[in-house]
């Protein structure tokens, strides 16, 4: 019986993989590597793209010609000089490389942890339960090169010029691509099937055209996708029904009177199953757009918080604002490595779990933890209001390290959850939708922004946080994270677990059926 082309994983030359060559976590040591430095590059980019458009970044800020017109921040409105519009060939060259490393963020961000996950072989139960080890060494890697990016290289800007910081991030962005070229011959590599999209519209075509049909109460009307090798890829459920009209048969399909079957009337079980799976996580995704928007105020608001305290910590050592978003990663640098030697061991004891607690699990610990810092953040700020003097800087430090912690939980866990929800195919693209609550969470910032200045006559329109309310409109965020929480809780307790198990645990006999057949039980 020969194996179906979606079982089997490949080298670089198009060759069937060696378990004992390809795979496993020396493989994915080299995606890790490529994740630091990517991180360390100060953004998300993409391979080849993202070093050139870090390298028109460094020519551009390199010679004077290709530069903007300098412009003082400080300068009064007043005085006789005006900053100067960058038009031409400048903005020209500058915004092209901004969309290069945009473009660049696209091709790597989906891809990067299903690409390390794919490593590990499913249907080895041992190297299944590494997956969330990688997936925590994936983030201690992200950790380690934010913190450089926010450290290093923000000082190296700082001092030493534009030029010589992005030239610094192209460096880096070399050597993440060196890294990525040195594991070639190491990899397990998925083929690519085409779109995904295409069995979705078809699922979803087939099930309006035939939504006349009396959905049927068992399997055996329906088109049920065939077994590969002894495994089944994927079992019937009984969540959106209306779906499950896409794999019946029409009474023409069944008396022959059509010769073809088109698959945009006549789809599989695996692929019903499939879009059933991308609107199962729908809600959960959706609960994390509040997570991310809190990150958008440590970004931002936190960062103003910060610079209208007292920065200098001695007579020679200042702070700066900016740097306050490294708070978090200093402290996850300790955490991921005890979360994953100590936690999970002692977890694992109680719940007999091989990851300590199930990734929906860790997802809401992580947001209820982030409760907590808008808790903090409002706190302080009413603090900060009050106060006769200028308070510490450190003041605000609580709120980063509370995040911090929530992050650990929660980021991490989606990103697990996503890839272990997904079958063949899917990976990079449930992957995808992490890094999309990401950018919902901060569109969500800009909109609550603008309602709350609407609404409220103004908490945050002065620019002045003397003026402004901070203090409420942490604690309104507060809120909605809090009632997130228990919105959280309902659609997680809803989600029927459908995580694909290691493949060793489907096992079934099919040596009476083909292995291609679209199979109809009578």
């Amino acid at each position: 019986m020969q194996r179906d082309h979606e079982d089997i994983y490949v080298d670089w030359r198009g060759r069937a993989c060696n378990p004992n060559k390809h795979g496993g976590m020396g493989a994915a040591a080299f995606v890790l590597g490529l994740q630091a430095f990517e991180m360390m590059a100060i953004a998300a980019v993409g391979n080849n793209l993202i070093t050139y458009g870090f390298t028109v970044l460094t020519i551009q800020a390199h010679y004077p010609g290709l530069r903007p017109s300098p412009c003082e921040m400080g300068r009064k409105l007043d005085e006789e000089d005006e900053c100067i519009e960058a038009k031409g060939y400048e903005a020209l060259m500058f915004y092209s490389a901004l969309y290069l490393v945009a473009l660049g963020s696209g091709c790597l961000k989906p891809n990067i942890i299903s690409h390390g996950a794919d490593q590990f072989r499913k249907e080895d139960p041992k190297q299944f339960k590494k997956l969330s080890t990688f997936f925590n060494c994936a983030y201690f890697a992200f950790c380690t090169g934010e913190l450089i990016a926010l450290t290093l290289l923000v000082w190296v800007q700082t001092h030493s010029g534009m030029d010589l910081g992005f030239g610094v991030s192209t460096a880096a962005m070399l050597l993440a691509l060196i890294s990525l070229l040195s594991g070639t011959s190491f990899y397990r590599n998925n083929p690519p099937r085409g779109s995904i999209f295409t069995p979705i519209a078809q699922v979803l075509v087939a099930a309006y055209r035939k939504r006349n049909l009396q959905t049927c109460a068992s399997n055996s009307e329906m088109v049920l996708n065939g077994t590969q090798n002894g495994i089944v890829k994927l079992i019937h459920t009984d969540k959106f029904r209306f779906l499950d009209k896409a794999c019946i048969r029409s009474e023409e399909e069944r008396l022959g009177s059509i010769r073809e079957e088109s698959p945009w009337k006549l789809c599989t079980v695996k692929q019903v199953e499939q879009v059933k799976i991308i609107l199962s996580v729908i809600p959960i995704f959706a609960c994390t757009i509040i997570f991310n928007t809190i990150l958008a105020q440590l970004q931002t608001f936190s960062v103003q918080q910060g610079a209208s305290m007292n920065t200098w910590l001695t007579n020679s050592f200042q702070i700066p604002p900016a740097s306050l978003q490294a708070i978090p990663y200093i402290i996850l640098i300790f955490l991921v490595p005890l979360y994953e030697t100590v936690f999970v061991p002692l977890a694992r004891r109680l719940t007999s779990i091989d990851s300590g607690i199930s990734p929906l699990q860790r997802v809401g610990t992580g947001l209820f933890v982030a409760t907590f810092s808008m808790v903090s953040a409002a706190l302080v700020e009413q603090k900060r209001r009050n106060s006769s003097s200028s308070l510490s800087i450190l003041w605000i430090a609580p709120q980063f390290v509370i995040f911090g912690v929530s992050e650990l939980f929660t980021a991490v866990g989606l990103i697990e959850f996503f890839y272990k929800q997904s079958v063949e195919g899917m990976q990079s693209f449930l992957t995808a939708m992490t890094y999309c609550s990401y950018s919902f969470g901060f569109y969500l910032s800009s909109l609550l922004v603008s309602l709350v200045n609407k609404i409220s006559g103004g908490w945050l329109s002065h620019n002045d946080l003397n003026k402004d309310r901070l203090d409420l409109f942490y604690w309104l965020l507060a809120g909605l994270s809090f009632v997130n929480f228990f919105n959280y809780l309902f659609w997680a307790n809803r989600f029927s677990q459908q995580q694909p198990l290691p493949l060793h645990l489907l096992q079934t006999q099919t040596s009476k059926q083909p292995s291609n057949s679209k199979l109809v039980v009578p």
